[in-house]
């Protein structure tokens, strides 16, 4: 099978490509950073360097490819709205377009559970509690994406859409490094009693995800997938772990939910006023997280891809304690 995976410069997208590539599949990978992609080329990947957000580059892309793995999107906690809508929601249409003139016969979309984030604890959810209402531009353009995906069915992509909370292992940038970062200047607290509960899942069962999706039949088609460990833990006995594994202090110090609010808060406003509006160091989503509950039932997956998470989430932590050593010699 020939597939094309966009995002490839980034974690997930990456070892994606490189996990197709050891399972003998004919591999595209496309991304904005070349050097980011070096290691799946000298792995036998083809590599189309490009902009997604032009539609004539996402044809060639598409061209005599079997399947698309769409991993490439716009993330964060921070930005504008028209920033996060080119790059989820016109990315993507694009992205759906090429696959249709090019007939491409499958597209696996990468969305995520933060679509169903509206700032209260929740545990369990399933791929149908959606909001009325959006509290952030990155969720409400990744819903938005999987609408224009789940649009093309009509004219005969087949279609499926994963979202995977919290993936780590060797590669992430996006979780730890910002919370190691944070410590090592004593600007990270436990916001609230640090019991609540949330999912992580390791790179490996995503990748197993994503190639159970290129593979299953018609029955499973069609749907969105909550992708998981399926083994929620407090959020803060992971953060001190990983803590505890790059011998940095652990976080000991507790601040309520309701100051660590306010001060994001007045962080933001002042950012938003700053020249460039750089990104705020807290955020009132980033203290909604790091205080609620929030845990996905992944019994779809389990049933429709024989998905069955079997590496375990202090596994996938020693993975990237380990890779994140050897980046950075002076982390410990």
């Amino acid at each position: 099978m020939k597939i094309l995976v966009t995002g490839a410069s980034g974690f997930i997208g990456g070892r994606f490509a490189r996990c197709a590539l050891e399972q003998g599949l004919d591999v595209r990978v496309n991304g904005r950073r070349a050097e980011s992609v070096e290691h799946l080329v000298r792995r036998g990947a083809e590599f189309i360097q490009g902009d997604l957000g032009d539609p004539r580059l996402v044809r060639e892309l598409c061209q005599d490819v079997e399947a698309v793995v769409h991993c490439a999107g716009a993330v964060g906690l921070w930005g504008r709205y028209q920033d996060f809508h080119q790059g989820n929601v016109l990315v993507t249409e694009n992205v759906v377009e090429a696959c249709l003139k090019q007939q491409v016969r499958r597209l696996v979309h990468l969305s995520s559970p933060s679509i169903y984030f509206d700032g209260r604890s929740h545990l369990g959810l399933t791929e149908d509690q959606v909001p009325k209402r959006f509290k952030h531009p990155y969720a409400a353009t990744k819903y938005l994406a999987e609408q224009k995906v789940f649009g093309a069915q009509e004219f005969g992509l087949e279609v499926l859409a994963l979202r995977p909370r919290f993936v780590t292992g060797a590669g992430d940038m996006s979780i730890f490094p910002r919370l190691l970062k944070m410590q090592h200047k004593g600007r990270l607290s436990i916001v609230g009693n640090g019991l609540n509960k949330v999912d992580f899942t390791s790179v490996h069962n995503l990748n197993e995800a994503l190639l159970s999706s290129l593979r299953v039949g018609e029955s499973a088609l069609g749907q969105a997938y909550n992708i998981s460990n399926g083994t929620p833990v407090p959020l803060w006995d992971v953060v001190n772990y990983v803590m505890r594994q790059m011998q940095v202090p652990p976080v000991t110090r507790y601040r309520s939910y309701g100051l660590a609010y306010s001060v994001a808060a007045l962080n933001e406003s002042a950012c938003a006023l700053w020249p460039g509006r750089p990104e705020p160091t807290l955020s009132r989503l980033g203290m909604q997280v790091m205080n609620k509950d929030f845990t996905l039932d992944i019994s779809r997956a389990r049933h429709y891809l024989g998905y069955d998470p079997k590496v375990s989430l202090w596994a996938a932590l020693d993975e990237f304690c380990a890779w994140w050593k050897a980046q950075q010699p002076s982390a410990g």
